[in-house]
């Protein structure tokens, strides 16, 4: 039996499900009234996490984004790693947009949350590496109740538990 027990704390993004959720996107833009005649569409750059919307106004635009934004959360997407960017305008009297999918634990965050769990006084050992958190313990119940205490708090990013050993 193992001496230690640890599990990684890390934010990342289903990169399968954002697809499917910008396919379903650009279906329901396809067939929707409201966007028929006018220009409208919808990009995915995988390698970049960025999503490219366009549209005649920015009433359309914010439209295109509540789709979009709608399929990414039904689809377990977390809003806090979802980044819209500015409305700015392009060629042919249209407007564009950039929505960042983010992954990874920034710097910052990643030093809040060790502080927050020296602050609490659990008996765990956080290291950051890279953009995750090892949480190491000889008790699986301080490491379970160190997961319960960073579920409840809210710090900005969204949180996944993997690589529990």
């Amino acid at each position: 039996m193992p001496n230690e027990f640890s599990y990684d704390v890390v934010s990342s993004i289903n990169m399968q499900e954002a697809d499917n959720a910008i396919n379903q996107s650009q279906k329901e833009l396809a067939n929707r009234f409201d966007f028929k005649g006018a220009p409208a569409e919808i990009t995915f750059d995988k390698t970049k996490k960025e999503i490219g919307l366009m549209a005649a106004d920015e009433f359309k635009i914010k439209n295109l984004w509540d789709i979009v934004e709608s399929k990414l959360i039904k689809r377990g997407i977390s809003a806090k790693s979802i980044e819209a960017g500015k409305i700015e305008p392009s060629g042919n009297m249209t407007v564009r947009q950039k929505i960042t999918l983010k992954e990874g634990i920034p710097q910052e965050k990643a030093k809040e949350i060790t502080k927050y769990i020296r602050d609490a006084k659990f008996k765990v050992n956080a290291q950051i590496q890279g953009e995750q958190l090892r949480i190491v313990s000889k008790s699986k119940d301080d490491l379970q109740a160190v997961m319960a205490a960073l579920r409840a708090k809210d710090f900005g990013v969204p949180l996944q538990f993997t690589n529990f050993r």
